[in-house]
């Protein structure tokens, strides 16, 4: 038993990968900064319902959500801790219409989006690629 348990804010993030295997990446109004498009629960609402309502509210993109790939806890700059579940989710659907948390979308390489994104994101993106290298 640990004496300090994790007190963590959870969110959920897409890994969206499009059939010419590009990646969605949104751009955060609140700092300029580069993510996957996910968020938070609702309370009770169960993980991939949420994904797919997060992801549709900030994009409009509707997803197959396939499997987690990745989690992390960390601290993030505010010393706030952090944990974030990553899934491998799928599309056909590249019509993004943002709401007003992100001023840019765009679908990227795999390389572009481990270039930008922070590190807890990249590794997801990482264990994307190598899900989609196995099948």
């Amino acid at each position: 038993m640990t004496d300090n348990p994790l007190r963590a804010t959870v969110s959920l993030r897409g890994v969206i990968l499009s059939p010419d295997n590009e990646l969605l990446l949104v751009r955060r109004v609140s700092d300029g900064g580069w993510e996957l498009p996910g968020g938070r629960l609702e309370p009770d609402e169960d993980p991939i319902p949420g994904l797919c309502r997060e992801i549709r509210e900030e994009t409009s993109v509707e997803v197959a959500v396939e499997e987690p790939i990745h989690t992390v806890a960390w601290r993030n700059e505010d010393n706030r801790e952090r944990f974030a579940v990553y899934y491998f989710c799928s599309t056909n659907d590249r019509d993004v219409r943002l709401s007003s948390e992100h001023t840019t979308a765009e679908w990227v390489t795999s390389e572009t989006a481990c270039r930008r994104l922070s590190d807890p994101q990249t590794r997801g993106v990482e264990r994307a690629m190598d899900t989609i290298s196995i099948l």
